[in-house]
């Protein structure tokens, strides 16, 4: 056992970490607003007359309004010119103008009465700078969308919204890459925290428990997702139904992060409780190799496919995979993180998209050994035009973090 491991009690672990949050903004109205900006000036270079944002994270990225999709129709209508509309039942408009960040209408129906005849007739009084097309949030639930087509009058079509909100929400701003970065120190010090903690006999479902803690100690709200791992249940990707009970040279895995002001972290560990095995060792190490070829394959202009690569090539040099086989990596090396734990873009086989500054990572490229173990470090990244930067310094050594 290091030094790092299994060191302190639970209550010695809390009381290392501290409250992480104090010096940190929010996102401004003039950063709202800007994004509001950006997109009007997409929609007006692709014919987008407007652009419906669900109830969800498009709503609350573009507005501030935070607010849940559910069976009735709660948005927003962004024209191409002019302000935000929002829609929502004629009961809870008192309740959105508590919300409101970036000032507009808010225009109510009744439950008797179409919410989508609604949208049209507020379409027919914006300002659409000439575009002929209504982007959808492709969040949008489809009785949504269905209810928007019966009710979309020519020369009026639907297009998908992504192609407005992805070409925003990807690139992150430096206030954003604050937030991001901030939450990241903040799961990476309960990472510390609750390896320090752990000890023969305990669960994973009181490990769970602790992190949760630990998350509201460093100043979150707890948890917004935690995967606790041993033993034999590393080699399933996002874990199993039932609880694990912690034993001597277990492997440990634990994928876990937390919300800052609307922006995500997400960190996995891998590491020994006892001594590895050599085949444990040696695969740890054949998973950090991948995980710094995909570093310093990205590039900007790079395909984000071509980064998927470099980590699977540098797999199949240690005799893994090749592509999705096992042992070796069952899924894509990849994703962007934001307000959404998962977004654009994806570092996935064959996809073309360029990389660019601004956009945030995920790099994990899993090592699975059926019905052994599994092995992930899971770090993040940022684009700049000089290359990628971690948010935290990637694990050293099997036996430590």
């Amino acid at each position: 056992m290091n030094t790092v491991i299994g060191t302190k009690t639970g209550q010695q672990a809390l009381d290392s970490l501290v409250d992480m949050t104090g010096d940190l903004t929010p996102i401004t109205l003039a950063e709202y607003q800007a994004r509001i900006a950006k997109a009007q000036h997409y929609m007006q270079q692709h014919d987008i007359g407007a652009l419906y944002l669900n109830a969800g994270t498009n709503l609350a990225y573009f507005t501030g309004m935070q607010w849940y999709a559910s069976e009735r129709l709660v948005g927003a209508l962004l024209p191409a010119e002019g302000n935000v509309v929002y829609l929502a039942p004629a009961f809870e408009i008192d309740s959105l103008n508590e919300r409101k960040v970036v000032e507009g209408d808010i225009i109510g129906w009744q439950e008797h009465e179409s919410p989508y005849a609604l949208a049209m007739s507020i379409l027919n009084t914006v300002n659409t700078a000439g575009g002929i097309k209504l982007g959808v949030d492709e969040s949008t639930q489809f009785f949504i969308v269905d209810g928007f087509t019966k009710v979309l009058n020519k020369p009026w079509q639907i297009v998908n919204g992504s192609e407005v909100t992805a070409h925003c929400r990807m690139h992150k701003s430096e206030n954003e890459l604050a937030l991001i970065r901030r939450a990241m120190d903040m799961t990476l010090a309960v990472h510390k925290a609750t390896a320090s903690m752990l000890y023969e006999g305990i669960t994973t479902t009181e490990v769970e428990a602790f992190i949760n803690d630990a998350h509201k100690k460093v100043g979150a709200s707890g948890n917004y997702f935690c995967i606790v791992l041993f033993g034999k249940a590393t080699s399933f990707p996002h874990g199993v139904k039932d609880p694990q009970v912690l034993k001597k040279n277990d492997l440990v895995l634990i994928d876990t992060g937390c919300k800052v002001h609307g922006y995500l972290s997400d960190i996995t560990r891998t590491y020994c409780f006892g001594e590895p095995t050599d085949k444990q060792r040696a695969l740890w190490e054949s998973e950090k190799r991948a995980q710094l070829a995909a570093f310093n394959a990205a590039k900007v202009g790079v395909p984000c496919g071509d980064v998927d690569k470099a980590a699977r090539d540098s797999l199949a040099k240690d005799g893994l995979g090749p592509d999705y086989n096992l042992p070796g990596l069952p899924h894509r090396t990849g994703h962007g993180i934001g307000m959404d734990i998962h977004e654009w873009p994806y570092l996935v086989k064959d996809n073309p998209h360029p990389l660019a500054s601004g956009m945030c990572f995920s790099n994990e490229p899993m090592i699975v050994v059926p019905n052994e173990f599994g092995i992930r470090l899971e770090d993040h990244f940022y684009m700049t035009e000089d290359g990628p930067v971690w948010f935290t310094e990637p694990s050293s050594a099997i036996d430590s973090l």
